[in-house]
C-alpha cells in the first residue's frame, strides 16, 4: 500500500481519482476501522489541520478534519466551552474527522447526546473526486439531506472527511463523582433505574464490573458551591454507607481512564457494543465463559468490551444476542460484526457517493 498525506482538497481530489482503491485515517488511534487493503492508496489526513473559525459566543468552530481533537480541547477551555459528547482517545493523539468517521462518543456523552448531536457541518471528497458540502456553520440551519450526521459512524465508507463544524458548551465548574459497589447485577440495575427517574442532572453514568459484583460510576458538574447538595442527594439514593466520593484531580483521572480506555490490556480486541440496560444481564451470562475486561457506560448503553478473543468469535456471540459491535482495535477483517440492520439504505447510500466502489465496502 502506497500513503498519501494531502496538503490541501484538490491534492486530495487527485489522489482518490487516480486510486482505485482508497483507506482513510487520521492519525491511527483506531485502527481496526482501517483494515489493510491489497492495491489500496491510503490516504491519512494528518497535514489536512488548523482551526478555520472559532465564535466563542456563537459556540461553535469549524476545522479541518485532521486537526487532533486535544488541541481544540485546549483552544475551547479557554473560553471556559468543551465538547460534550467527551471524545475518546484525545490523548493519543485522536482527530476530529476520525472521531465522526468512527462514530464514538466518550462516557459524558449521557447528558447531553453523542457526535451526531454536536456536528452541523462537513466537508468531504467523495468517491468521483468531487467537494460535497452538507449541513452549514450556525446551529439552526436548513440545508436539506443531514450529510453531516450521515458521515457520523461512516469510517471512511463514503468520502475523506476535509472539514467539519461543531456547536460546543459552556463547561462546568467543576466536578464530583460518587463510586457505589454492589453485591449483584440485579442490586445495581435496580439502583440505575431508580437514578433514571431522578432530576439529578448528572453528567455521566457507568457500570463497572468487578471480582465483587458491580460498580456504579455517577458524575455530576455545575458550579463548586452548587455540588455538595447535589452529592448528598446522589450518596442517599447511592446507598450513603457503601458510596465514595471523588472530587478533584483524582476524580479528574478515573474518567480519563475510561475514556481513554487505559483500562483495556494493549493488544486486546476492543469492540463497541450498543445495547439497553434490560440486556445487560443476558450478555453478562454469555461472557462469563470469555476472558475479558469491560466496561458498560452511557447509563448501560454502551458496552465496551476488550479481550484476547477473536473478532471472528465475537462476531458469533453477538449474533446470538441479536447484537451489532464496532471493532476499534484488533485484527478483524472488516470492523462491522454482530448482526447488523439497515444495510439496504446504508449500500443505497454508498452507490451515490461512491458509485466506482473506491471506499471500502459498508
Amino acid at each position: 500500500m502506497t500513503t498519501y498525506r494531502p496538503a490541501d482538497v484538490a491534492e486530495l481530489q487527485e489522489i482518490v481519482r487516480a486510486h482505485e482503491h482508497v483507506v482513510v485515517r487520521g492519525r491511527g488511534t483506531k485502527p481496526a476501522l482501517v483494515p489493510p487493503a491489497d492495491g489500496a492508496a491510503v490516504v491519512e489526513t494528518t497535514a489536512l489541520t488548523g482551526v478555520l473559525e472559532y465564535e466563542p459566543q456563537e459556540y461553535t468552530f469549524t476545522a479541518r478534519a485532521g486537526t487532533p481533537v486535544a488541541e481544540v480541547q485546549r483552544m475551547l477551555a479557554e473560553h471556559g466551552q468543551y465538547l460534550p459528547f467527551d471524545p475518546p482517545f484525545a490523548n493519543a493523539g485522536a482527530t476530529l474527522g476520525g472521531t465522526v468517521a468512527a462514530g464514538l462518543s466518550g462516557p459524558m456523552r449521557y447528558r447531553y447526546g453523542g457526535v451526531r448531536d454536536f456536528i452541523l457541518g462537513v466537508r468531504f471528497v467523495d468517491g468521483e473526486g468531487h467537494l460535497v458540502r452538507g449541513g452549514g456553520k450556525v446551529v439552526k440551519n436548513a440545508a436539506g439531506f443531514d450529510l453531516p450526521k450521515l458521515m457520523v459512524g461512516s469510517a471512511g465508507r463514503l468520502g475523506v472527511l476535509v472539514e467539519v463544524t461543531f456547536k460546543v458548551f459552556p463547561r462546568p465548574r467543576a466536578y464530583a463523582s460518587c463510586c457505589a459497589p454492589f453485591a449483584t447485577l440485579d442490586a445495581c440495575l435496580q439502583t440505575l433505574f431508580d437514578v433514571w427517574r431522578r432530576p439529578l442532572d448528572l453528567e455521566a453514568v457507568d457500570l463497572e464490573p468487578t471480582e465483587r459484583g458491580m460498580t456504579l460510576w455517577a458524575r455530576i458538574g455545575g458550579l463548586e458551591q452548587a455540588l455538595p447538595p447535589r452529592l448528598e442527594r446522589l450518596r442517599h439514593l447511592l446507598g450513603e454507607a457503601n458510596v465514595e466520593v471523588w472530587q478533584g484531580a483524582e476524580e479528574e483521572a478515573r474518567w480519563e481512564e475510561a475514556r481513554e480506555f487505559r483500562w483495556a490490556p494493549e493488544g486486546w480486541t476492543l469492540v463497541k457494543v450498543p445495547l439497553t440496560p434490560k440486556r445487560i444481564p443476558a450478555v453478562e451470562e454469555r461472557l462469563a465463559a470469555v476472558e475479558n475486561s469491560r466496561r458498560y457506560s452511557v447509563g448501560g448503553n454502551v458496552l465496551w468490551l476488550a479481550t484476547p478473543a477473536s473478532p471472528a468469535s465475537l462476531d458469533a456471540l453477538l449474533r446470538e444476542l441479536g447484537l451489532a459491535g464496532v471493532v476499534i482495535r484488533g485484527a478483524a477483517e472488516a470492523p462491522f460484526i454482530g448482526s447488523r440492520k439497515g444495510l439496504n439504505f446504508a449500500r443505497r447510500v454508498k452507490s451515490a457517493l461512491d458509485p466506482q466502489a473506491r471506499f471500502p465496502e459498508v
